[in-house]
């Protein structure tokens, strides 16, 4: 806060700090705090609350544990955004040292522009996109048939389609991350290492990815986040034995009509969240400061 003060003037340095204090408290912590009130009580009726069953009680909370179903539905959900995380990294880092060390200014800047502008189109749109694509007499199908790959059309709605669309989704939100770690390291440590007879794979494991560590814990922070709190794409491309715990929570809120169960689930789902992404910080062994970068 001094800095901002310093830099911008006591004037609009304090409304800056006053906006953010604003922000935070009205966007994050009343939500947060009203969802945590609603998740500690029971579903009751406008005639019973206020009354003697309107008390705390950690009911909703435990409903979760009690029903296998919904339980296994959330671990799933945890498992399979991790395995989203996985796949958007694997799939984007050799693009980000590509774009850093190896494209042309011009290629990045044409490349760039191409990743950019389908993201223009609102997700909704983008996540039919791919549910046109993968339809049964969709044109992925029309294309594995005619080249003799498939015998006939297959269905890809389920766990492989929700992770095509993820991917697709937030490979944005991983490869600018990379991207930029990666571009402020210094080639001439990657010729030196090449001129000492270090192979590629050393290359990357010694120098490359410690280099990039933080942009590697900032992308799989917010994909992590992103993929977990995702529901349009398992609501389309989904089957119904591939179900994510947020379409359990919309249930509860919206079809169930028991915000309190929908609060409570959310907020485990939130806690979990993270959980895993501190671990993750832990195990790339940065600090949220370095993720704010």
């Amino acid at each position: 806060m001094h800095s901002l003060v310093q830099r911008f003037g006591p004037g609009l340095g304090s409304l800056i700090i006053l906006g953010v204090a604003v922000w935070l408290v009205g966007m994050v912590l009343a939500p947060n705090l009203m969802m945590l009130d609603f998740s500690l009580r029971p579903n009751l009726t406008p005639a019973q609350i206020g009354g003697p069953d309107d008390h705390y009680t950690l009911v909703n909370f435990s409903a979760l544990f009690a029903d296998p179903v919904h339980r296994a539905i959330f671990f799933k959900t945890i498992w399979a955004s991790a395995l989203v995380m996985l796949t958007t990294l694997v799939v984007t880092y050799p693009m980000a040292f590509w774009l850093a060390k190896v494209a042309t200014h011009r290629a990045v800047a044409w490349v760039t522009v191409a990743l950019i502008i389908p993201f223009w189109i609102n997700e909704v749109l983008r996540t039919l996109a791919w549910y046109i694509l993968l339809a049964f007499n969709g044109p992925l199908n029309v294309v594995l048939v005619g080249l003799g790959i498939l015998d006939a059309p297959m269905r890809w709605f389920g766990d492989a389609g929700v992770l095509a669309g993820m991917v697709y989704a937030y490979i944005l939100f991983m490869l600018f991350p990379v991207y930029n770690s990666i571009s402020t390291l210094d080639s001439a440590q990657i010729e030196a290492a090449r001129n000492l007879g270090a192979s590629t794979i050393q290359i990357h494991r010694r120098i490359v990815i410690p280099h990039a560590k933080a942009g590697i814990a900032t992308g799989c922070v917010f994909t992590f986040m992103l993929a977990a709190g995702s529901y349009v794409a398992p609501a389309l491309l989904g089957a119904p034995g591939s179900r994510w715990f947020t379409e359990v929570i919309y249930n509860w809120f919206f079809e169930g009509g028991n915000w309190n169960r929908g609060a409570a689930y959310a907020l485990v789902l939130l806690t979990l969240c993270m959980v895993v992404v501190m671990a993750a910080l832990r195990i790339f062994k940065v600090n949220l400061a370095d993720v704010a970068k």
